[in-house]
Formats: C-alpha cells, sequence, structure tokens
C-alpha cells in the first residue's frame, strides 16, 4: 500500500488551520499544524477539533499540533503562514521587516527537520517572501513556490461570474506577476466554457472585475478588520493536492523565473506545472506588447522588494 503523504503547516491562525480543513477534508494525507510555543495549545486544539470532524465527514488520517519542529520530518510538502496579518490601512509591503524574520527562522527549521520537502509561502508580501525562503533553505527553486496566482485568479474568475449570473466553474482566467495591486490579468485569455470574455462583458464591466480582483485582500480586511483566509487557504490546498497527486496541475504560482517572459532570477507569478517534484515546468506563451509592459511593471515591483530584504538582512543576498 503507498504510503499516505505528510503536510506541514507553519502558523496556527486563519490561513494555517484552514489550510489544514481543507487537506483533511480531501484526505490529501497526514497533516502537522505547528505554531509557536507560546500557541502550541491552539495548534492542539485546532487539530483535536478537526479531527473530531473526521467521523462527520468521514475523512481519515493522523493530525497533530505541536510547537516542536521535530514533528513536521518526513513531510512532502511544508506550507509557511507564520507571519503578521494585515491590518486596515496596511499595504502587504508594510509587513517585510516583520515577516522576513518569521520566514527566514521558519525556513531555517525547514531546512534543519525536512530538507527534502517542496515549500510553499503563503505570508506577505508574497514574492519576497518566497525569496527569502529559498536564501534561508538553500533548497533548488524547483522545490521553493509561493501562493498567490491560485487565490488570485479565484477572485477574478469570481468576480467575472457573478457580474455575468454563471457557473463559477464555466469561468478559465490566467494573471501574471506579483501579488497584489500590481498582477496582470489576462483579458483576451479570459473565457466563459470557451466563450471570449471580451465577447460577453462591455470593456468596462471586465475592468471593473479586474480591478476588483487586484484590491481584493484589501476589500475583506477593511470588512473584517483582519486577513482573508478561507480562499487563501484552499489556493494552497490546490497546489498541495497537485504536489502529493503528481497531477501536472497548470496553476498560476510565484515560481523561480530564468529568462522566462524576460526575467530573470526573480520568483514571480507565472503559469507553472506542480507534480510530484514542485515547480517542473514554466509554461511561456507569447504577450502582446501591453502585457508584456504592464507584467515587467510587476516584475519590477518584485524586484524592488526583494532589494528591500537584501538591504535589511544582507546574509540573504
Amino acid at each position: 500500500m503507498p504510503q499516505r503523504a505528510k503536510i506541514s503547516i507553519i502558523g496556527a491562525g486563519n490561513v494555517g488551520a484552514t489550510c489544514a480543513h481543507w487537506a483533511a477534508a480531501k484526505e490529501l494525507g497526514d497533516i502537522v499544524l505547528l505554531d509557536i510555543p507560546e500557541k502550541e495549545g491552539v495548534a492542539k486544539g485546532k487539530m483535536i477539533d478537526l479531527g473530531c470532524c473526521a467521523p462527520i465527514d468521514g475523512f481519515d488520517g493522523k493530525l497533530v499540533g505541536t510547537a516542536d519542529y521535530k514533528d513536521i520530518a518526513g513531510s512532502d510538502v511544508v506550507v509557511i503562514t507564520a507571519g503578521l496579518p494585515r491590518k486596515p490601512g496596511m499595504s502587504r509591503d508594510d509587513l517585510i521587516e516583520t515577516n522576513v524574520k518569521i520566514v527566514k527562522s521558519v525556513s531555517e527549521q525547514i531546512k534543519q527537520h525536512a530538507p527534502d520537502s517542496i515549500v510553499i509561502v503563503v505570508s506577505n508580501p508574497l514574492d519576497a517572501m518566497v525569496y527569502t525562503a529559498w536564501k534561508a533553505t538553500g533548497f533548488p527553486t524547483q522545490r521553493i513556490m509561493g501562493q498567490a496566482g491560485a487565490l488570485d485568479c479565484a477572485r477574478y474568475r469570481a468576480f467575472i461570474a457573478w457580474e455575468l449570473g454563471v457557473s463559477v466553474e464555466d469561468v478559465q482566467a490566467l494573471l501574471l506577476g506579483g501579488h497584489g495591486d500590481d498582477m496582470v490579468p489576462l483579458p483576451r485569455l479570459t473565457s466563459v466554457h470557451g466563450i471570449p470574455v471580451t465577447d460577453l462583458l462591455p470593456a468596462e464591466k471586465i475592468n471593473a472585475c479586474v480591478e476588483r480582483a487586484k484590491v481584493g485582500g484589501g476589500e475583506i480586511v477593511k470588512l473584517m478588520g483582519t486577513s482573508a483566509y478561507y480562499a487563501p487557504a484552499l489556493g494552497t490546498i490546490q497546489m498541495v493536492e497537485a504536489i502529493v497527486k503528481d497531477k501536472k496541475r497548470i496553476i498560476p504560482s510565484a515560481v523561480y523565473c530564468d529568462g522566462q517572459f524576460g526575467v530573470k532570477g526573480l520568483f514571480v507569478g507565472v503559469p507553472a506545472m506542480l507534480g510530484k517534484d514542485g515547480v517542473e515546468k514554466v509554461v511561456e506563451f507569447k504577450l502582446t506588447a501591453e502585457e508584456q509592459k504592464l507584467f515587467e511593471e510587476s516584475a519590477s515591483h518584485v524586484s524592488d522588494l526583494v532589494n528591500i530584504v537584501k538591504k535589511m538582512f544582507p546574509e540573504l543576498s
């Protein structure tokens, strides 16, 4: 019998706990939820609570809450959600110094205790945190990635579907670039069951959906007073599932570009084929001149964030 996959989630806050929930419900494997010693009770309590859902929903798997990094040994995938969430009035970039320290520390523990794992970063500012995890673990680039595009794409698809009054299942879309206000949605590649969305909605309606997707996280922060967690968590688990089931799914993800789309040496959002080896391929295609310009502007902002990390923490250069 094949052994169950092991998935470790660092950070037992809203995003981390919801990742554990989705992963358990999908029976993706054994799950470890880890937090700092001061929050060990939270991690343990949430996993006991989740475990008590198993008889109702009918899922199996070992669920562990802990503060001991030894418990992540043998992980196939490690998800990093640890870090401060956004508060109203904060940008993702405002979090950079505090969250670099947290993600650097977590990544060093992953390097020690789960050296063969594939790492998915969710902490913000996302693109800079993926770079931090890469430098702190020393892992090959195919085993480091960030969750952003899966979430951004889901928001964009949802807003298009709501505007049209159709099933979200029939809306297909793609986004590129950094996570946040400078992401690059591609309306010409957005379709509803194969029908170009440009044939179904006027440009101003499409652009309104694009703009709402760009600030979708901020909209939720204003309403709730903290960051979103249902969709960010499920976007992450979509990536985990592609890896542990070796599905070869093409999911927009923050991955290392080595010349693709004209970007070299940065982790930035592009379509990536995800399977058992992590990022197995960046799927490249031809952009229009305007799309290329927007993508380069987005990548430039990612580069600026990475340079801030390097300046604050020279050991990550």
